[in-house]
Formats: structure tokens, sequence, C-alpha cells
């Protein structure tokens, strides 16, 4: 009954990608139009990509976002209009993640990780990119620096897993009933709600509504994230900014910074007042004004310092 010998992550049913694919277009007609969509085909699948940006702004260096788990470009609604006003922006779905990337090769290890998403930057007709990703977005994104920190000028890490600080008990137990398809849909809504600091999240909201379809219908094969150690967050000479959650339930953020400031060489980490795991959404316009500021000190375009 729940033997699954795929080694590739895939829809469980064709009924339930459909219910995806629904859920995932309404949720992108609530984003700006995007200049550009491509598939680039990389070792172990292809991988969705998708170009926002204003003429003025198109010399600039760009900012490529990594979502979380479960998620897709849709849920950078509240963060896509702000950001593009100021640079190009790369989005793309994560490659073993439901979403419109499509893995073809089983992929085994950590450097396994690494290696489509440096392909996929080096695709990209830029000589630097700057990262910014959320929860298992920003594992990815460390993960990437620990293999092929090529082309990357900085990283911005939006309440990030599994780099400064372990996920904790809690929120492990508390996330396997909702990654099973056949437990009950309010289960998987209550835990995404919890992780939004009580926010609604049911299909009313269509991004909570895209992520629970996932979580419901993608069976993800892919190794589990390993915790990023200190000698690795000692060996980063790339700029990172790092906005924890103060409200955080995956981590003790207070516990992050320490760490963070402690390890990194070069970094900006604090702990953002009433803020929980879905930060990005909750303190949109303040937290792309910091970032879009921390970008602009690194970059190397005209107007980068």
């Amino acid at each position: 009954m729940f033997r699954d010998d795929s080694t590739i992550g895939h829809f469980t049913s064709d009924e339930g990608e459909q219910d995806f694919q629904s859920a995932y277009q309404e949720a992108m007609s609530l984003l700006p139009q995007p200049v550009d969509t491509r598939d680039i085909e990389t070792e172990f699948g292809t991988v969705r990509i998708y170009y926002f940006t204003k003429e003025e702004n198109k010399h600039k260096e760009p900012i490529l976002l990594l979502p979380g788990r479960s998620s897709s470009t849709p849920m950078w609604e509240p963060n896509l209009e702000g950001l593009m006003g100021e640079r190009p922006v790369y989005t793309i779905d994560l490659l073993g993640e439901p979403g419109m990337s499509v893995q073809t090769k089983e992929i085994k290890t950590q450097e396994d990780q690494a290696q489509w998403l440096h392909e996929v930057l080096t695709s990209l007709d830029v000589d630097n990119v700057h990262l910014m990703g959320v929860s298992i977005g920003g594992w990815t994104t460390m993960n990437l620096l620990r293999y092929n920190p090529e082309k990357i000028a900085s990283v911005s890490l939006l309440d990030p897993v599994f780099v400064f600080q372990p996920i904790s008990i809690k929120m492990i137990l508390a996330s396997i009933p909702a990654s099973v398809p056949f437990v009950p849909k309010f289960i998987r809504e209550k835990m995404l709600s919890y992780i939004a600091g009580g926010a609604k999240a049911d299909d009313s909201e269509p991004i909570a509504k895209l992520i629970e379809s996932g979580m419901r219908n993608y069976k993800l094969k892919l190794p589990g994230p390993d915790q990023i150690s200190d000698e690795e967050l000692k060996s980063i000479s790339v700029p990172v900014l790092a906005i924890m959650a103060e409200n955080s339930t995956m981590h003790n953020s207070e516990q992050a910074v320490a760490q963070g400031k402690k390890l990194v060489q070069d970094i900006d980490i604090m702990n953002w007042p009433n803020a929980s795991h879905a930060i990005n959404g909750e303190f949109a316009d303040e937290i792309n004004t910091r970032i879009l500021e921390f970008v602009k000190l690194h970059s190397r375009d005209d107007n980068g310092s």
C-alpha cells in the first residue's frame, strides 16, 4: 500500500497533477507578467525559470529567487512587484519539488542538488547574480555556495532552515502527518497556518491552496537537507544577508543569529521582530527595501558601489 519504487520526484496521479496545475495557474495570475519563460535542460531534469524586469533595469545585476518547500514561483507574489521595480528578477521552480520543473534523473547527493542549480546559473547570460532564498530555498542557496560559488555576487536568506540552526523536534513531528497524501486536508492547512504564525491557510488563499495541493499530490524523492557545518560557514566569502524570524516555528532564531555572527566572516544577520516563518509575505515592503539596499551595496552595475 505504501510502496513507491520510483527514485524521481513525481505527481502521484493524473488527477493530482491537474489539481496542482489548476492551483498553480490561479496563483500565477496574481503575479506581474513575466518578460520571458524558459525551460532549462540540466543533467537532472528541466528547470522552469521566469524573468521579470522593467526596461530601465535590464542592465543591472539580477536577483534570483529560490522558494520554500512545496512552494514554487507564485509564493513570491508579495515581493515581485517591489523587487522588479529596482532590478531584473529571475524565479525558478525547484527541481524535485512540485512546480513546472520536471525531474528526469535521480538526485542522490547534496552535490547533485548544487549541480543542477549551477547549470541553471551558467545558462543565464549574466556575469553575476544575487541569490535570495526562503526556508529550504535558503538552504539550497547555501548548498550551492558549498560546491559552485561562481557567479554569486551576494546571498540574501529569509529564515533559512538547516543553515545556522537545526529544525526543532516539534516542527519535525508536526510535518510528518502533513506530508502523507491521505491525511485529511485540514491537517495540512492547520500546519501551514502554524508555520505562518496563525494566518489563514485554506483554499481562499491561492498560495496556501497551491502549497497544500503540492504536499498532497507530489511525492518528493530528494536527499534530506543536511546541516551546514561550522567549517563550511566559516569558509564562505560571499556577502550574506540573513533575516531570521523572531517567531519562527522552525528553529531558535536567537541562537541562529548568534551562530551566524560567530562563524560567517561577511554577514549582516538580524532577528526580525514579530515575524513568523512566512516573513517574506508578512513584511514584504520592508524586506524588499532591506534586500535591495544590500544587493546594491554588493553590485558592480551602474548604480552599485
